[in-house]
């Protein structure tokens, strides 16, 4: 395994990493080219796994000695055990997802918790975006047109709390991030997080 500077990550996976005890066992859905898994075996050492449907995603993760098999989230989750990791990590695939609300109670079936970050759709630069535009947004968090976009449920973060609460889910941490990159605890302020929030990050348990 290389070696990485830990402020190499991206801000958001800090954040998800943040919220990761080490020496645990952890799962992320859709790890991309492993960045997070590598930040947390060697940063945590944690027993990571992942899985990715991208050949290139795959190839890039074995490469750097991560283990992480090729599979669709949408599909493989259910094959694994109940409780089987401590985490599981969805990282800014929620809004791809066709069925998202079955693979929110997947992630939360097989992770003692569950990680899951996306982009928040009620930013107010979208909002005055749609409004002054009248035009589906293109942002930093969200860069594609509207018609060849893989994001086809957006959501915003009030949305995402209000199906975790129709789930029973708990909402062990919920952190937002601003336009500044700065990171600030959602809480009870969810209009003001909806209103600012770029994107955001929740730990969730059953």
């Amino acid at each position: 395994m290389h070696s990485m500077d830990p402020k190499s990550i991206r801000v958001d996976l800090q954040l998800i990493a943040d919220m990761i005890d080490p020496a645990t066992r952890v799962l992320d859905a859709g790890c991309g080219n492993g960045m997070l898994l590598d930040y947390l075996w060697n940063f945590k050492q944690v027993e990571g796994r992942g899985i990715e449907i991208s050949t290139e995603g795959v190839k890039a993760c074995v490469s750097a000695g991560l283990s992480v098999i090729q599979g669709d989230v949408e599909t493989d989750l259910k094959d694994y055990p109940d409780s089987s990791f401590d985490y599981v990590v969805l990282g800014h695939t929620l809004q791809a997802m066709h069925e998202p609300k079955e693979v929110l109670s997947q992630l939360t079936r097989i992770g003692k918790r569950a990680i899951v970050s996306f982009p928040n759709f009620a930013h107010w630069r979208l909002r005055l975006y749609i409004m002054l535009k009248g035009r589906m947004p293109i942002s930093d968090t969200l860069t594609y047109q509207w018609y060849d976009t893989p994001n086809i449920h957006f959501c915003t973060i009030r949305d995402f709390v209000v199906l975790a609460e129709e789930m029973g889910l708990t909402i062990e941490k919920s952190v937002f991030l601003n336009s500044k990159g700065e990171a600030r605890a959602v809480g009870s302020s969810i209009g003001a997080a909806n209103w600012f929030g770029e994107q955001a990050v929740f730990l969730l348990s059953k």
